[in-house]
């Protein structure tokens, strides 16, 4: 254990909860529990180029930055940066010379970590010999390497043998590894790789610990862990027990005292806040290798009950999670932005009509059997939201849903059910819509833009993805004559989804075109309401 280096990244891998933005204060007290409990190094934050929206200084951790703060005598200050802006459009050289404008004897920065995606890695490798001609020590964390065949992670030590890095790191990105599966791939890399290496782990199976400590069994000498875990989803080891490990290791004692003040007074109040660590959800990620920003996506967003997130794991179990993992969760974050484009106009169907919109709250299954007779006789368009099945499916003619995590969740219901789906097709991810092949669908485009309605003939710009929004937008394009609502009960007044639904039925009512509406079952609401019942 002599040679062995225990690196926390805390600020680093913790600010993807706060845009990197940790006050000075927490750093400070951060940095003197860091050298109480024996840590090597501290990875202060990454170092980019990208400046896109407010985040805080450890996104960025210039040398200016670092020497504001007093460090401990002892600890390593570390930066990360992500592998593809050196395999981008900016030449590599460049880059470098931009993130790193000063040699190490003239930076307070000693370590630089590298984090790349396999395909990226061959490419990536020659950033090493130009940090390491400044001055600074390298290692590279090498991420989704899990899956890997002997052959691959074989394949990649002999590219890295080529090159004079300090330390070659594998992360568990999936969460998934055992510690009998972390000592194969070392295995793996042993055979052609002599150098030291490092493994970053997950938490997803709550053996983030169990991997580390194994690995460093098998002769791994570069160890990290974030306080509380602190980190993506279910997070990482934590450096309150891995602490406590490698000092039994190397016989020395530490001082906890400060780490578990630092946890009460800032980290523990943060993680309630957030909500990191692993849970059910995050353990069946890692147990299927589902990528779990899927789950980190759904759980932050209220509109996703237990059950949706539980069936877009199942969905991925099946389909398998890695073909979405990169491509459909970014797709989801970012399409509501793209310019909309659509194919079919719901002029043909609504215009003229009285237009039943069906939401989702108890209110319609609660009064059924009156919404029935009400479409019997008065033959109303029904529209109902995502999978409404409460009312007879005979009696609804149409379906609308539009938010990508949600039609994964739902994709097998949706195919079941013998409505045509209204949804802004071909602006969905690819995955998605393979998922949605067997199904007649109508595609009708959308994008946000916050404070706007405007209801085209194909397609629509909305202030938010609610799928209300959607649908009212919908039967304004197709030139309806009123919207009739039921199941539109409301939420508490301490529930966020209730002001965000207030706020758009009010911005919806303003808008130029907006048609009549009614609520006939009860809600909160500040809607024109009458009953069901005397209809």
């Amino acid at each position: 254990m002599d040679n062995c280096c225990f690196l926390d990244c805390t600020l680093r891998d913790g600010g993807y909860y706060n845009i990197w933005d940790f006050s000075p204060e927490l750093i400070h007290q951060y940095l003197a529990a860091m050298q109480a409990a024996r840590v090597d190094v501290v990875e202060l934050g990454f170092r980019t180029l990208k400046n896109q929206g407010f985040q805080g200084p450890c996104a960025f951790t210039t040398d200016e930055f670092i020497r504001s703060l007093t460090v401990p005598a002892g600890l390593t200050i570390g930066v990360m940066v992500n592998g593809n802006e050196l395999v981008g459009e900016v030449p590599q050289q460049e880059a470098l010379e931009r993130l790193f404008p000063n040699a190490a004897s003239d930076s307070p920065v000693e370590l630089v970590r590298i984090a790349c995606h396999v395909h990226e890695f061959e490419k990536a490798l020659p950033a090493v010999t130009w940090l390491k001609k400044r001055g600074y020590q390298v290692g590279f964390n090498l991420m989704q390497v899990a899956d890997r065949t002997e052959e691959e992670v074989k394949a990649l030590a002999r590219l890295a043998k080529a090159y004079p890095m300090d330390a070659l790191y594998f992360a568990d990105s999936m969460g998934s590894m055992s510690p009998d599966q972390a000592a194969q791939i070392i295995q793996w890399f042993r055979s052609e790789w002599t150098g030291p290496m490092g493994i970053h782990t997950h938490d997803n199976l709550g053996l983030a610990l169990s991997n580390t400590i194994r690995a460093l069994d098998e002769g791994v000498t570069w160890v990290d862990s974030t306080v509380t875990g602190m980190g993506r989803g279910p997070g990482n080891a934590r450096t309150e027990e891995l602490a406590i490990e490698i000092a039994e290791r190397r016989g020395k004692t530490l001082n906890m005292v400060p780490l578990m003040a630092l946890l009460r007074e800032h980290f523990k109040p943060m993680q309630a806040h957030y909500g990191w660590g692993t849970n059910p959800y995050y353990y069946l990620a890692g147990k299927y290798g589902i990528h779990p920003t899927y789950i980190q996506e759904m759980l932050s967003d209220s509109r996703y009950s237990e059950e949706d997130v539980l069936a877009v794991i199942e969905h991925l179990r099946v389909e398998g999670g890695k073909k979405f993992s990169l491509n459909t969760l970014g797709a989801a974050r970012h399409f509501f932005g793209a310019e909309a484009t659509g194919q079919w106009a719901p002029k043909e169907r609504f215009a003229g009509r009285d237009v039943l919109l069906l939401g989702t709250g108890p209110g319609v299954a609660k009064h059924c059997v009156a919404l029935e007779r009400y479409i019997r006789t008065h033959q109303p368009l029904v529209l109902a939201l995502n999978t409404q099945t409460a009312i007879d499916a005979e009696l609804i003619d149409l379906r609308v849903a539009c938010h990508p995590v949600r039609l994964l969740a739902d994709c097998d219901t949706h195919t079941r059910l013998p409505q045509p789906l209204i949804t802004p097709y071909s602006m969905l991810p690819g995955d998605v819509r393979q998922s949605l092949a067997d199904k007649d669908v109508l595609d009708f485009g959308l994008t946000v833009v916050p404070d706007t309605f405007v209801f085209g003939a194909v397609h629509c710009s909305l202030p938010t993805s609610l799928v209300v929004g959607y649908a009212l937008a919908v039967a304004t394009s197709g030139q309806a004559s009123r919207l009739v609502m039921a199941g539109f009960d409301g939420y508490g007044a301490d529930d966020p989804r209730s002001s965000e639904m207030h706020q758009l039925l009010e911005q919806y009512q303003a808008a130029e075109g907006a048609l009549p509406m009614t609520a006939i079952t009860p809600t909160r609401y500040s809607l024109k309401s009458e009953s069901v019942y005397a209809l």
